[in-house]
C-alpha cells in the first residue's frame, strides 16, 4: 500500500465514521466529517497533510502525491 492510499483510506473511514456518529449517537459529530473535508481541501491546495506524515514514520512507502 502507497502513503496515497493509505491516506484516502484514512480519509474516507472518518468522514464515514463521523457521518454515522452523527445519526446515532448525536448530531454535533458531523463536525468530524467537516473538519476531514476541510482537512482534504487544504491538503489539495498546500500539500500539508498530517495525516501523510503519520503513515510515512510509520513506514507506509511513498506514493505520487505527499512526498
Amino acid at each position: 500500500m502507497t502513503l496515497d492510499r493509505a491516506v484516502m483510506i484514512f480519509a474516507g473511514c472518518v468522514v464515514l465514521l463521523g457521518a454515522v456518529l452523527s445519526l446515532t449517537v448525536h448530531p454535533w459529530w458531523i463536525a468530524l466529517t467537516i473538519f476531514a473535508g476541510l482537512n482534504m481541501i487544504q491538503a489539495g491546495f498546500t500539500g500539508f497533510c498530517p495525516a501523510a506524515m503519520i503513515f510515512k514514520a510509520l513506514g507506509v512507502r511513498p506514493g505520487t502525491a505527499f512526498k
